[in-house]
């Protein structure tokens, strides 16, 4: 009987299994498991892409950062929006005539206590339900057919400074989530709920104790070696580690012949090093965790003792590629500190680690020398640290900004070339740390920052570029005026989608990078780019609605030229190139192209 139901439980969701070797369906915010966001939908192709035309739109009726993107499954859309995370769906049979609506009833107090925008980045579906992690934590879980809840949780407490921004995945028999709130010190931590009924199965910390992170000392690894007894305790001064942060805010991956799960933790509080000293461990890592138990593989901790609020949670890719002549299971990582990361996923091997902004300086590279005892940490130059000469002191002409060379906007990745597409951010910045006192619920940042274009250049601060993750280097690039914020999409038709802050919708050729259609949508784009088929013709989907932090000045009608973590001033010129909304706009080729 045992093994029956160890049997029944590993094959609980060949569901969702099934449903993501479908490329005409979504269940998933990132289309796969490994993240590639790439899709082998073929119809729309570079030859005829520049014929695409609107084929129906859908008002969301929120008018804030609109991130994440539909889910498409059955015939039917489900489309989310910003707080109040409201939930549609969609009959794509009438070009998204409402199926059903659900709207949580949530305290705008949680609005307060989020950071840089009040986003969500998407829905998830497994068996019959859509899940949805609210602004609040709590995760609720409605039948697909009706929208009436099957089952709900808290997952935080706002009262403590924790909410949330992320998108869930179902694993398994679980569902994957995170959590944000590093700025209010909130100590990050990653959790499995039973998909059935909503109980915990697993909680993993970034922070403390071994035994809270799921950490074996003497197995857990970080670059072929074990961690060792208190890893993370023996990096904090006292307790600091309970406001420690590494809150997993981004996107989550999954391995199913590995069994594991990946994803990063953001910065340590608070923003002011000084008040932290030591490694933070494990702020800012990368983490492999056992899908059943939430046990730790391995970790890679990207940027030590963090002095720039370089968040390490965005996306972790996994693709099989040769390395040497041999085949490898690979991991790649555009982290905000500007460098991009080729790892081994089954041992976490650092492969390559190479600048994928020229203009980053706050460190001069990453050692690779595994016979250095700075093997994998960053080669720092002082000039650009945040703590020399104490608190109240202006550190300037830092790159990338704390926004990131690169911040949450997923990249995709092509089987057909072998490149990463990689959404990426070109601003320098300010930075003055002063002393903050920790209270639960309240900001616990410590540090003013100012953002702006890196000096000498001409004034943009974008850039869409190809990746060759095994060489380190810049295939080829296309320049924007503002960060690109859009997660980008990769197809079998040999052409790359992305959004722009002014609202373009963009599709390039994936070989040359040469702009292939531009369409003009009624916001910024946020949202990242998405694909699906529907009686035998294939559609691009976008959500458009100026926000997130590049976009909080306009989405929130800030003044402050300090407000927004920096953000305000630095896309000042936004309101000059679009305006608030909220908006899915949907593509298609003419009928008989």
């Amino acid at each position: 009987m045992a093994l029956l139901l160890g049997v029944a439980q590993a094959r609980a969701n060949d569901d969702v299994l099934r449903r993501l070797a479908d490329p005409a369906t979504q269940v998933i915010q990132t289309l796969d498991y490994a993240n590639t966001r790439y899709s082998r939908l073929d119809q729309i192709t570079a030859a005829n892409v520049g014929a695409l035309q609107v084929a129906w739109t859908f008002s969301t009726g929120v008018l804030r950062g609109h991130e994440g993107a539909p889910l498409v499954v059955d015939g039917v859309m489900y489309v989310h929006t910003p707080f109040p995370n409201i939930v549609y769906a969609l009959d794509l049979a009438h070009d998204g005539r409402i199926l059903w609506k659900y709207e949580p009833q949530q305290s705008r107090d949680v609005a307060a206590i989020m950071c840089c925008d009040l986003v969500n980045r998407g829905l998830a579906y497994a068996e019959g339900m859509v899940f949805l992690q609210q602004a609040d934590t709590t995760i609720v879980a409605l039948d697909a057919r009706t929208g009436a809840v099957r089952w709900r949780v808290a997952n935080g407490d706002p009262r403590q400074g924790e909410s949330n921004t992320a998108t869930v995945m179902p694993v398994k028999d679980k569902l994957i989530v995170g959590i944000a709130g590093a700025e209010f010190g909130a100590r990050g931590h990653l959790s499995a709920y039973n998909l059935k009924d909503g109980t915990l199965a697993w909680r993993a910390y970034s922070t403390g104790p071994d035994a809270e992170m799921r950490i074996d000392p003497d197995r857990t690894t970080e670059l072929g070696k074990p961690v060792g007894r208190d890893s993370s305790l023996a990096s904090w001064e006292g307790e600091q580690w309970r406001m420690g942060g590494g809150a997993p805010w981004g996107w989550f991956a999954y391995d199913p012949a590995l069994n594991l799960v990946y994803y990063g933790s953001a910065n340590p509080g608070t923003w002011n090093p000084s008040q932290r000293p030591g490694d933070n461990k494990w702020s800012n890592a990368i983490f492999a965790r056992d899908a059943d138990t939430g046990m730790a593989r391995w970790v890679y901790q990207m940027t030590p003792h963090d002095q720039w609020d370089y968040d390490g949670v965005n996306e972790m890719i996994l693709t099989d590629q040769s390395v040497d002549g041999r085949a490898r299971p690979l991991l790649t990582h555009f982290d905000r500190n500007g460098f991009a990361y080729t790892l081994d996923r089954a041992t976490g091997e650092l492969l390559v680690a190479e600048k994928f902004d020229p203009g980053v300086n706050w460190a001069r590279g990453i050692d690779m020398d595994k016979a250095s005892p700075t093997y994998g940490r960053p080669i720092l130059d002082p000039k650009y640290g945040t703590e020399a000469e104490g608190e109240d002191v202006t550190y300037s002409g830092i790159c990338p900004a704390a926004i990131g060379a690169k911040n949450q906007q997923p990249a995709a990745w092509s089987p057909s070339t072998g490149l990463f597409y990689v959404p990426t951010s070109r601003l320098c910045m300010d930075y003055e740390p002063f002393h903050v006192d920790y209270a639960a619920g309240q900001p616990y940042v410590g540090a003013t920052l100012n953002m702006y274009p890196p000096p000498g250049g001409d004034g943009q601060t974008g850039r869409f570029i190809a990746w060759d993750n095994l060489k380190g280097r810049v295939a080829w690039s296309v320049p924007e005026r503002f960060s690109v914020w859009s997660g980008a999409l990769a197809t079998a038709g040999g052409v790359v989608f992305y959004g722009t802050l002014e609202g373009y919708l963009k599709a390039v050729d994936a070989v040359t990078g040469r702009e292939l259609y531009r369409f003009k949508t009624p916001s910024g784009i946020v949202g990242n780019v998405t694909t699906y088929a529907y009686g035998g013709r294939q559609y691009i989907a976008v959500l458009s609605g100026i926000g997130g932090w590049a976009g909080i000045g306009l989405a929130a009608g800030l003044s402050d030229p300090n407000a927004g973590s920096g953000a305000k001033d630095a896309y000042a010129a936004l309101s000059s190139y679009t305006a608030l909304g909220g908006q899915l706009t949907v593509f298609a080729l003419p009928e008989g192209r």
